[in-house]
């Protein structure tokens, strides 16, 4: 079956830095856009970004553009969300997902879901 497992979450600093890794098996990676989310205490789940297929299309949350950055390593089968500048707002359950759909709109329908991985940004 598909699973997508997030890791490299943990507390950091405002201001710091976190790479999150979303390990995938039981799909063709390739074949999938992948996305992250976040959801936090009494907040809808968020749309953080997506990333095309390729790689080479990306769309990202107003709230992290310019901060946070989507990639993926089709040969590993992993997508990553590097995020910098983090601030108190950007603490949350991050979750990675995939769809077999190409396109990148927040609003998308995805398939598969990761277990979530807590990121924690302490002033």
């Amino acid at each position: 079956q598909v699973q997508l497992v997030e890791s490299g979450g943990g507390l950091v600093q405002v201001g710091g830095s976190l790479r999150l890794s979303c390990a995938a098996s039981g799909l063709i990676f390739s074949w999938h856009t992948m996305g992250w989310f976040r959801e936090s205490p009494g907040k809808e789940r968020q749309f953080v970004g997506a990333i095309s297929r390729s790689g080479g299309s990306t769309n990202y949350a107003d709230s992290v553009k310019g901060r946070f950055t989507i990639s993926r390593d089709n040969a590993k089968n992993t997508v990553f969300l590097q995020m910098n500048t983090l601030a108190v707002d950007d603490t949350a359950v991050y979750y990675c997902a995939a769809k077999f759909q190409t396109t990148l709109s927040p609003l998308d329908v995805y398939d598969y879901w990761g277990q979530g991985t807590q990121v924690t940004v302490s002033s």
